[in-house]
Protein backbone atom coordinates (compact mmCIF):
# COMPACT_ATOMS: atom_id res chain seq x y z
CA UNK A 1 0.00 0.00 0.00
CA UNK A 2 1.24 3.11 -1.36
CA UNK A 3 1.34 6.21 1.79
CA UNK A 4 1.05 8.39 -1.23
CA UNK A 5 -2.63 6.97 -2.13
CA UNK A 6 -6.39 7.36 -1.17
CA UNK A 7 -6.65 3.69 -0.08
CA UNK A 8 -3.75 4.51 2.65
CA UNK A 9 -5.59 7.90 4.00
CA UNK A 10 -8.50 5.81 4.07
CA UNK A 11 -6.52 2.82 6.05
CA UNK A 12 -4.63 5.54 8.29
CA UNK A 13 -7.90 7.40 9.40
CA UNK A 14 -9.70 3.61 10.08
CA UNK A 15 -6.56 2.24 12.13
CA UNK A 16 -6.24 5.48 13.83
CA UNK A 17 -9.49 6.32 14.98
CA UNK A 18 -9.78 2.52 16.23
CA UNK A 19 -6.57 2.24 17.88
CA UNK A 20 -7.99 5.05 20.18
CA UNK A 21 -11.06 3.37 21.21
CA UNK A 22 -9.43 0.11 22.34
CA UNK A 23 -7.55 -1.12 25.28
CA UNK A 24 -4.03 -1.64 25.51
CA UNK A 25 -4.28 -5.34 24.61
CA UNK A 26 -6.77 -4.17 21.74
CA UNK A 27 -4.52 -1.93 20.02
CA UNK A 28 -1.32 -4.17 19.95
CA UNK A 29 -3.37 -6.75 17.98
CA UNK A 30 -5.15 -4.11 15.97
CA UNK A 31 -1.82 -2.80 14.85
CA UNK A 32 -0.48 -6.15 14.11
CA UNK A 33 -3.27 -7.41 12.17
CA UNK A 34 -3.46 -4.02 10.35
CA UNK A 35 -0.08 -4.00 9.47
CA UNK A 36 -0.41 -7.55 8.49
CA UNK A 37 -2.86 -6.25 5.81
CA UNK A 38 -0.70 -3.61 4.94
CA UNK A 39 2.46 -5.91 3.50
CA UNK A 40 0.23 -8.28 1.92
CA UNK A 41 -1.38 -5.94 0.22
CA UNK A 42 1.77 -5.57 -2.41
CA UNK A 43 2.21 -9.28 -2.67
CA UNK A 44 0.69 -11.73 0.17
CA UNK A 45 2.66 -14.88 -0.16
CA UNK A 46 5.57 -12.86 0.73
CA UNK A 47 4.10 -12.48 4.28
CA UNK A 48 5.52 -16.32 4.82
CA UNK A 49 9.00 -15.19 4.81
CA UNK A 50 8.78 -12.41 6.86
CA UNK A 51 7.07 -14.64 9.75
CA UNK A 52 9.19 -17.20 9.62
CA UNK A 53 11.92 -14.66 10.11
CA UNK A 54 9.98 -13.41 13.05
CA UNK A 55 9.46 -17.04 14.38
CA UNK A 56 13.14 -18.01 14.13
CA UNK A 57 14.71 -14.76 15.74
CA UNK A 58 11.76 -14.56 19.11
CA UNK A 59 12.45 -18.10 20.30
CA UNK A 60 16.89 -16.93 19.23
CA UNK A 61 16.53 -14.22 21.84
CA UNK A 62 14.71 -16.25 24.38
CA UNK A 63 17.20 -18.99 24.07
CA UNK A 64 20.08 -16.39 24.18
CA UNK A 65 19.18 -14.68 27.12
CA UNK A 66 18.30 -18.03 28.84
CA UNK A 67 21.71 -19.64 27.79
CA UNK A 68 24.52 -19.81 30.55
CA UNK A 69 26.99 -20.61 27.99
CA UNK A 70 28.78 -17.78 26.05
CA UNK A 71 29.52 -20.03 23.09
CA UNK A 72 26.34 -20.91 22.87
CA UNK A 73 25.21 -17.67 22.86
CA UNK A 74 27.66 -16.92 20.11
CA UNK A 75 25.98 -19.93 17.86
CA UNK A 76 22.51 -19.37 18.56
CA UNK A 77 23.24 -15.41 18.09
CA UNK A 78 25.05 -16.97 14.36
CA UNK A 79 22.20 -18.85 13.64
CA UNK A 80 20.24 -16.19 13.64
CA UNK A 81 22.22 -13.95 11.63
CA UNK A 82 22.95 -16.47 9.12
CA UNK A 83 18.85 -16.93 8.53
CA UNK A 84 18.27 -13.48 8.32
CA UNK A 85 21.69 -12.86 5.79
CA UNK A 86 20.70 -15.90 4.05
CA UNK A 87 17.08 -15.17 3.17
CA UNK A 88 18.38 -11.37 2.06
CA UNK A 89 21.11 -13.10 0.37
CA UNK A 90 19.24 -15.14 -2.05
CA UNK A 91 16.29 -13.22 -2.60
CA UNK A 92 18.25 -10.01 -3.49
CA UNK A 93 22.05 -11.41 -4.76
CA UNK A 94 21.06 -14.45 -6.21
CA UNK A 95 20.27 -12.86 -10.00
CA UNK A 96 23.32 -10.48 -9.06
CA UNK A 97 25.69 -13.42 -8.29
CA UNK A 98 24.48 -15.32 -11.77
CA UNK A 99 25.16 -12.64 -13.73
CA UNK A 100 28.40 -11.56 -12.39
CA UNK A 101 30.01 -14.88 -12.66
CA UNK A 102 28.62 -16.05 -16.10
CA UNK A 103 30.10 -12.71 -17.61
CA UNK A 104 33.06 -13.51 -16.01
CA UNK A 105 33.04 -17.29 -17.38
CA UNK A 106 31.96 -15.91 -20.70
CA UNK A 107 35.03 -13.57 -20.95
CA UNK A 108 37.34 -16.50 -20.59
CA UNK A 109 34.71 -18.83 -23.07
CA UNK A 110 33.64 -20.97 -20.33
CA UNK A 111 30.13 -22.57 -20.22
CA UNK A 112 28.07 -20.30 -17.33
CA UNK A 113 28.18 -22.81 -14.33
CA UNK A 114 25.24 -20.85 -11.89
CA UNK A 115 21.62 -22.12 -13.82
CA UNK A 116 18.85 -19.34 -13.05
CA UNK A 117 16.35 -19.90 -10.03
CA UNK A 118 13.52 -21.35 -12.62
CA UNK A 119 15.68 -24.44 -14.07
CA UNK A 120 16.55 -25.20 -9.75
CA UNK A 121 13.16 -24.64 -8.18
CA UNK A 122 11.03 -25.60 -11.40
CA UNK A 123 7.05 -25.62 -11.21
CA UNK A 124 4.31 -23.74 -8.58
CA UNK A 125 7.10 -22.35 -6.06
CA UNK A 126 9.03 -21.11 -8.79
CA UNK A 127 5.74 -18.86 -9.81
CA UNK A 128 5.63 -16.77 -7.07
CA UNK A 129 9.04 -15.77 -6.58
CA UNK A 130 10.16 -14.84 -10.34
CA UNK A 131 9.03 -12.01 -12.67
CA UNK A 132 8.17 -12.84 -16.04
CA UNK A 133 11.47 -11.74 -16.95
CA UNK A 134 12.90 -14.60 -14.80
CA UNK A 135 14.30 -12.68 -12.14
CA UNK A 136 13.64 -13.23 -8.45
CA UNK A 137 11.03 -10.82 -7.13
CA UNK A 138 12.59 -9.17 -3.97
CA UNK A 139 9.98 -8.92 -0.91
CA UNK A 140 9.19 -5.33 -0.62
CA UNK A 141 11.44 -3.38 2.46
CA UNK A 142 13.15 -6.58 2.92
CA UNK A 143 16.70 -5.22 3.73
CA UNK A 144 14.72 -2.52 6.59
CA UNK A 145 12.97 -5.07 8.68
CA UNK A 146 15.85 -7.83 8.18
CA UNK A 147 18.09 -5.31 9.73
CA UNK A 148 15.69 -4.23 11.95
CA UNK A 149 14.80 -7.71 13.20
CA UNK A 150 18.98 -8.60 13.36
CA UNK A 151 19.58 -5.52 15.85
CA UNK A 152 17.21 -7.05 18.24
CA UNK A 153 19.06 -10.65 18.48
CA UNK A 154 22.54 -8.58 18.19
CA UNK A 155 21.60 -6.34 21.02
CA UNK A 156 19.78 -9.32 23.12
CA UNK A 157 23.23 -11.25 23.14
CA UNK A 158 25.06 -7.83 24.05
CA UNK A 159 22.49 -7.96 27.09
CA UNK A 160 20.92 -4.46 26.13
CA UNK A 161 18.05 -5.61 25.63
CA UNK A 162 15.73 -8.23 27.43
CA UNK A 163 14.11 -11.03 25.25
CA UNK A 164 10.79 -10.15 24.18
CA UNK A 165 8.45 -12.85 25.85
CA UNK A 166 5.44 -11.63 24.01
CA UNK A 167 5.29 -13.00 20.53
CA UNK A 168 3.05 -10.48 19.18
CA UNK A 169 4.98 -7.14 20.39
CA UNK A 170 7.92 -8.54 18.90
CA UNK A 171 6.35 -9.52 15.77
CA UNK A 172 4.70 -6.12 16.11
CA UNK A 173 8.32 -4.33 16.71
CA UNK A 174 9.29 -6.23 13.01
CA UNK A 175 6.02 -5.43 11.40
CA UNK A 176 4.81 -1.99 12.55
CA UNK A 177 3.40 -0.70 9.72
CA UNK A 178 4.69 3.08 9.56
CA UNK A 179 7.83 1.64 9.29
CA UNK A 180 7.76 -1.99 7.80
CA UNK A 181 8.52 -1.40 4.59
CA UNK A 182 11.04 1.60 4.30
CA UNK A 183 12.33 2.52 7.81
CA UNK A 184 13.31 4.11 9.74
CA UNK A 185 15.31 1.23 11.05
CA UNK A 186 14.55 1.00 14.63
CA UNK A 187 16.29 -0.54 17.77
CA UNK A 188 14.67 -2.57 20.36
CA UNK A 189 15.63 -0.61 23.08
CA UNK A 190 13.46 2.64 21.44
CA UNK A 191 10.45 0.53 20.27
CA UNK A 192 9.26 -1.97 22.52
CA UNK A 193 8.66 -0.79 25.69
CA UNK A 194 6.37 1.67 24.07
CA UNK A 195 4.50 -1.25 22.34
CA UNK A 196 4.16 -1.94 25.67
CA UNK A 197 2.85 1.57 26.80
CA UNK A 198 -0.66 3.05 26.73
CA UNK A 199 -0.82 6.18 25.23
CA UNK A 200 -3.79 8.80 25.75
CA UNK A 201 -4.83 10.76 23.04
CA UNK A 202 -3.02 14.11 22.61
CA UNK A 203 -3.69 16.75 20.92
CA UNK A 204 -0.45 18.41 20.01
CA UNK A 205 0.97 14.76 19.19
CA UNK A 206 -1.46 14.45 16.71
CA UNK A 207 -1.31 17.80 15.40
CA UNK A 208 2.37 17.44 14.96
CA UNK A 209 1.66 13.94 13.53
CA UNK A 210 -0.80 15.02 11.18
CA UNK A 211 1.83 18.13 10.28
CA UNK A 212 4.47 15.86 9.38
CA UNK A 213 2.66 13.34 7.48
CA UNK A 214 1.43 16.42 4.98
CA UNK A 215 5.03 17.52 4.86
CA UNK A 216 6.04 14.49 3.59
CA UNK A 217 3.18 13.98 1.09
CA UNK A 218 4.37 17.34 0.10
CA UNK A 219 7.95 16.33 -0.12
CA UNK A 220 6.54 13.27 -2.42
CA UNK A 221 3.82 14.24 -4.43
CA UNK A 222 4.55 18.11 -5.18
CA UNK A 223 8.25 18.17 -5.34
CA UNK A 224 9.65 14.47 -5.60
CA UNK A 225 7.07 13.93 -8.21
CA UNK A 226 7.45 16.39 -10.76
CA UNK A 227 11.22 16.83 -10.50
CA UNK A 228 11.05 13.01 -11.21
CA UNK A 229 9.47 13.79 -14.94
CA UNK A 230 13.00 15.96 -15.78
CA UNK A 231 15.56 13.07 -14.38
CA UNK A 232 12.90 10.14 -16.06
CA UNK A 233 13.40 12.45 -19.72
CA UNK A 234 16.87 12.97 -19.30
CA UNK A 235 18.29 9.57 -17.72
CA UNK A 236 15.93 7.29 -20.38
CA UNK A 237 17.77 8.19 -23.07
CA UNK A 238 20.92 9.62 -22.38
CA UNK A 239 22.76 9.50 -25.56
CA UNK A 240 19.77 11.52 -26.96
CA UNK A 241 20.82 14.76 -24.26
CA UNK A 242 24.21 16.88 -23.99
CA UNK A 243 25.59 17.78 -20.58
CA UNK A 244 23.37 20.79 -19.69
CA UNK A 245 20.17 18.30 -19.63
CA UNK A 246 22.06 15.83 -17.75
CA UNK A 247 23.38 18.13 -15.40
CA UNK A 248 19.83 19.81 -14.47
CA UNK A 249 18.58 16.16 -14.17
CA UNK A 250 21.30 15.05 -12.16
CA UNK A 251 20.63 18.34 -9.92
CA UNK A 252 17.00 17.53 -9.66
CA UNK A 253 17.44 13.85 -8.86
CA UNK A 254 19.56 14.69 -5.75
CA UNK A 255 16.16 16.73 -4.74
CA UNK A 256 14.43 13.59 -6.15
CA UNK A 257 15.80 10.80 -4.24
CA UNK A 258 15.69 13.36 -0.55
CA UNK A 259 12.03 14.78 -0.77
CA UNK A 260 11.51 10.88 -1.67
CA UNK A 261 12.88 8.94 0.77
CA UNK A 262 12.52 12.04 3.60
CA UNK A 263 8.83 12.37 2.76
CA UNK A 264 8.18 8.78 3.11
CA UNK A 265 10.09 8.96 6.64
CA UNK A 266 8.09 11.61 7.62
CA UNK A 267 4.48 9.92 6.81
CA UNK A 268 5.89 7.05 8.84
CA UNK A 269 7.15 8.85 11.98
CA UNK A 270 4.30 11.63 11.77
CA UNK A 271 1.73 8.61 11.22
CA UNK A 272 3.32 6.89 14.55
CA UNK A 273 3.26 10.23 16.42
CA UNK A 274 -0.70 10.59 16.17
CA UNK A 275 -0.83 7.14 17.77
CA UNK A 276 1.83 8.59 20.30
CA UNK A 277 4.74 6.42 19.15
CA UNK A 278 8.56 8.05 18.52
CA UNK A 279 10.21 6.75 15.45
CA UNK A 280 13.98 8.03 15.17
CA UNK A 281 14.79 10.77 12.94
CA UNK A 282 15.81 9.40 9.66
CA UNK A 283 16.92 12.86 7.98
CA UNK A 284 18.37 16.49 9.54
CA UNK A 285 18.92 18.67 6.39
CA UNK A 286 21.79 16.50 4.68
CA UNK A 287 23.03 19.20 1.69
CA UNK A 288 23.76 21.57 4.50
CA UNK A 289 26.09 19.17 5.06
CA UNK A 290 30.13 20.66 4.79
CA UNK A 291 31.87 17.49 4.84
CA UNK A 292 31.14 13.82 4.05
CA UNK A 293 31.05 12.64 7.22
CA UNK A 294 29.03 14.99 8.57
CA UNK A 295 26.64 14.39 5.47
CA UNK A 296 26.28 10.77 6.61
CA UNK A 297 25.64 11.89 10.25
CA UNK A 298 22.72 13.81 8.51
CA UNK A 299 21.11 11.19 5.53
CA UNK A 300 19.25 8.03 6.66
CA UNK A 301 20.75 8.19 9.48
CA UNK A 302 18.90 4.63 10.64
CA UNK A 303 21.02 2.83 8.29
CA UNK A 304 24.26 4.85 8.62
CA UNK A 305 24.31 4.40 12.73
CA UNK A 306 23.45 0.41 12.13
CA UNK A 307 26.21 0.11 9.92
CA UNK A 308 28.31 2.10 12.96
CA UNK A 309 27.25 -0.34 15.73
CA UNK A 310 27.05 -2.98 14.31
CA UNK A 311 29.87 -3.27 11.29
CA UNK A 312 32.14 -0.80 11.68
CA UNK A 313 32.47 -0.69 15.13
CA UNK A 314 32.83 -4.82 15.44
CA UNK A 315 35.31 -4.34 12.77
CA UNK A 316 37.73 -2.91 14.83
CA UNK A 317 36.39 0.62 14.79
CA UNK A 318 39.10 3.20 15.12
CA UNK A 319 40.76 1.15 17.62
CA UNK A 320 43.33 -1.06 15.79
CA UNK A 321 45.56 1.97 13.81
CA UNK A 322 45.12 4.14 11.30
CA UNK A 323 45.03 2.38 7.95
CA UNK A 324 42.73 -0.32 9.87
CA UNK A 325 40.50 2.73 10.17
CA UNK A 326 40.54 3.60 6.56
CA UNK A 327 40.02 -0.19 5.94
CA UNK A 328 36.80 -0.37 7.66
CA UNK A 329 35.34 2.88 6.29
CA UNK A 330 35.65 1.86 2.93
CA UNK A 331 34.22 -1.45 3.32
CA UNK A 332 31.19 -0.21 5.73
CA UNK A 333 30.91 1.91 2.46
CA UNK A 334 30.88 -0.74 0.12
CA UNK A 335 28.72 -2.81 1.90
CA UNK A 336 26.13 -0.16 2.20
CA UNK A 337 26.49 0.50 -1.61
CA UNK A 338 25.74 -3.02 -1.73
CA UNK A 339 22.99 -2.80 0.99
CA UNK A 340 21.10 -0.60 -1.61
CA UNK A 341 21.02 -2.66 -4.56
CA UNK A 342 22.78 -6.15 -6.02
CA UNK A 343 24.07 -3.58 -9.00
CA UNK A 344 27.56 -2.70 -9.57
CA UNK A 345 26.23 0.50 -10.24
CA UNK A 346 25.36 0.41 -6.23
CA UNK A 347 28.94 -0.46 -5.74
CA UNK A 348 30.42 1.60 -7.18
CA UNK A 349 28.46 4.35 -5.33
CA UNK A 350 29.37 2.68 -1.93
CA UNK A 351 33.11 2.73 -3.11
CA UNK A 352 32.66 6.84 -4.57
CA UNK A 353 31.73 7.64 -1.11
CA UNK A 354 34.41 5.55 0.86
CA UNK A 355 36.92 7.05 -1.24
CA UNK A 356 35.54 10.90 -0.05
CA UNK A 357 35.31 10.10 3.46
CA UNK A 358 38.85 7.82 3.59
CA UNK A 359 40.53 10.84 1.38
CA UNK A 360 38.70 13.64 3.62
CA UNK A 361 40.53 11.87 6.93
CA UNK A 362 43.68 12.11 4.98
CA UNK A 363 43.65 15.21 3.95
CA UNK A 364 43.02 16.46 7.64
CA UNK A 365 45.81 14.52 8.78
CA UNK A 366 47.95 16.04 6.30
CA UNK A 367 46.56 19.53 7.53
CA UNK A 368 47.26 18.69 11.36
CA UNK A 369 50.74 17.93 10.35
CA UNK A 370 51.21 20.60 8.30
CA UNK A 371 50.27 23.10 11.34
CA UNK A 372 47.66 24.35 8.67
CA UNK A 373 44.21 25.26 10.50
CA UNK A 374 41.53 26.44 8.25
CA UNK A 375 39.41 29.55 9.37
CA UNK A 376 36.26 28.68 10.57
CA UNK A 377 33.52 31.15 9.11
CA UNK A 378 30.48 31.80 6.99
CA UNK A 379 32.85 31.53 3.61
CA UNK A 380 34.54 28.12 4.12
CA UNK A 381 30.96 26.61 5.39
CA UNK A 382 29.69 27.69 2.12
CA UNK A 383 32.57 26.41 0.72
CA UNK A 384 32.31 23.16 2.14
CA UNK A 385 28.60 22.77 1.78
CA UNK A 386 28.91 23.41 -2.21
CA UNK A 387 31.96 21.36 -2.10
CA UNK A 388 29.85 18.10 -0.34
CA UNK A 389 26.97 18.66 -2.40
CA UNK A 390 29.10 18.49 -5.83
CA UNK A 391 30.73 15.35 -4.80
CA UNK A 392 27.66 13.52 -3.63
CA UNK A 393 25.65 14.50 -6.46
CA UNK A 394 27.58 13.60 -8.72
CA UNK A 395 27.86 10.15 -7.18
CA UNK A 396 24.06 9.90 -7.51
CA UNK A 397 24.56 9.30 -11.34
CA UNK A 398 25.63 5.91 -10.74
CA UNK A 399 22.41 5.12 -7.45
CA UNK A 400 20.53 6.53 -10.51
CA UNK A 401 21.48 4.29 -12.92
CA UNK A 402 20.51 1.17 -10.62
CA UNK A 403 20.72 -1.67 -13.10
CA UNK A 404 21.93 0.01 -16.41
CA UNK A 405 25.57 -0.71 -17.46
CA UNK A 406 28.18 0.94 -15.45
CA UNK A 407 29.22 2.55 -18.97
CA UNK A 408 25.93 4.48 -18.88
CA UNK A 409 26.80 6.12 -15.79
CA UNK A 410 30.59 6.73 -17.14
CA UNK A 411 28.61 8.38 -20.05
CA UNK A 412 26.98 10.70 -17.97
CA UNK A 413 29.51 12.32 -16.32
CA UNK A 414 31.61 12.15 -19.72
CA UNK A 415 28.91 14.73 -20.94
CA UNK A 416 28.65 16.70 -17.81
CA UNK A 417 32.41 17.24 -17.68
CA UNK A 418 32.59 18.33 -21.45
CA UNK A 419 29.54 20.53 -21.66
CA UNK A 420 29.67 23.77 -23.22
CA UNK A 421 27.88 27.14 -22.76
CA UNK A 422 26.42 27.23 -25.88
CA UNK A 423 23.73 23.84 -24.77
CA UNK A 424 20.77 24.56 -24.48
CA UNK A 425 18.53 22.72 -21.83
CA UNK A 426 15.98 20.38 -23.36
CA UNK A 427 13.71 19.03 -20.68
CA UNK A 428 9.64 17.70 -20.73
CA UNK A 429 8.50 21.79 -18.97
CA UNK A 430 8.56 24.72 -20.53
CA UNK A 431 10.20 28.14 -18.64
CA UNK A 432 7.40 28.44 -16.34
CA UNK A 433 7.37 25.05 -15.04
CA UNK A 434 11.13 24.70 -14.63
CA UNK A 435 10.94 27.72 -12.72
CA UNK A 436 8.51 26.39 -10.36
CA UNK A 437 10.88 23.55 -9.89
CA UNK A 438 13.62 25.80 -8.86
CA UNK A 439 11.13 27.57 -6.60
CA UNK A 440 10.07 24.18 -5.16
CA UNK A 441 14.09 23.85 -4.40
CA UNK A 442 14.50 26.76 -2.48
CA UNK A 443 11.65 26.23 -0.70
CA UNK A 444 12.48 23.10 0.29
CA UNK A 445 15.84 24.31 1.64
CA UNK A 446 14.53 27.87 3.20
CA UNK A 447 11.79 25.64 5.23
CA UNK A 448 14.08 23.06 6.88
CA UNK A 449 16.71 25.35 7.17
CA UNK A 450 14.24 27.50 9.36
CA UNK A 451 12.10 25.08 10.50
CA UNK A 452 13.48 23.81 13.36
CA UNK A 453 14.63 27.48 15.01
CA UNK A 454 10.36 27.89 14.85
CA UNK A 455 8.65 27.79 17.76
CA UNK A 456 6.35 25.37 18.05
CA UNK A 457 3.05 27.53 18.92
CA UNK A 458 3.86 29.00 15.32
CA UNK A 459 3.61 26.12 13.49
CA UNK A 460 -0.06 25.97 13.58
CA UNK A 461 -0.13 27.26 10.21
CA UNK A 462 1.60 24.29 8.47
CA UNK A 463 -1.03 22.34 10.25
CA UNK A 464 -3.44 23.75 7.62
CA UNK A 465 -1.25 24.76 4.87
CA UNK A 466 0.44 21.31 4.12
CA UNK A 467 -3.07 19.30 3.94
CA UNK A 468 -4.67 21.98 2.02
CA UNK A 469 -1.74 21.55 -0.75
CA UNK A 470 -1.44 17.87 -0.71
CA UNK A 471 -5.34 18.14 -1.11
CA UNK A 472 -5.49 20.78 -4.00
CA UNK A 473 -2.52 19.27 -5.74
CA UNK A 474 -3.78 15.24 -5.96
CA UNK A 475 -7.79 16.65 -7.02
CA UNK A 476 -6.52 19.01 -9.09
CA UNK A 477 -4.79 15.47 -11.20
CA UNK A 478 -0.78 16.86 -10.53
CA UNK A 479 0.19 13.90 -8.56
CA UNK A 480 0.25 10.34 -9.86
CA UNK A 481 0.48 7.51 -7.73
CA UNK A 482 4.60 6.54 -8.01
CA UNK A 483 5.99 4.32 -5.70
CA UNK A 484 8.76 5.37 -3.14
CA UNK A 485 12.15 4.73 -4.22
CA UNK A 486 13.70 3.27 -1.59
CA UNK A 487 10.39 0.55 -1.73
CA UNK A 488 13.06 -1.39 -4.15
CA UNK A 489 15.40 -2.04 -1.41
Amino acid sequence: MLFNSVQFVIFFIVVTLAYFSLSWRGRWMLLLATSCYFYMVFKPVFILILFGTILIDYYAGICIEKSPDQKQKKLLLIISLISNIGILAFFKYYDFLQDSVNQLLNTVHIRPLVPPLTRLIPGTVSEWMVSGNGRILLPIGLSFHTFQAMSYTIEVFRGNQPAERHFGIYALYVMFYPQLVAGPIERPQNMLFQYHSYFKYDFEQVKQGLMQMAFGMFKKIVIADRLAEVVDYAYNDVNAHNGLTLLVATVFFAFQIYCDFSGYSDIAIGAARVMGFTLMDNFRTPYESKSISEFWGRWHISLSSWFRDYLYIPLGGNRKGEYRKYMNQFIVFLVSGLWHGASWNYVIWGGLHGTYQVSASLRDKWLKKAGIKIPENGFTRILGIAFTFILVTLAWVFFRNKEAPVKRSFTILGKIANLSWTETLHTPFNQTEMGFCVFLIIFLLVKEHYYEKIPTSNTTVFFFLFPLIAFLTYFLGVVTENQFIYFQF
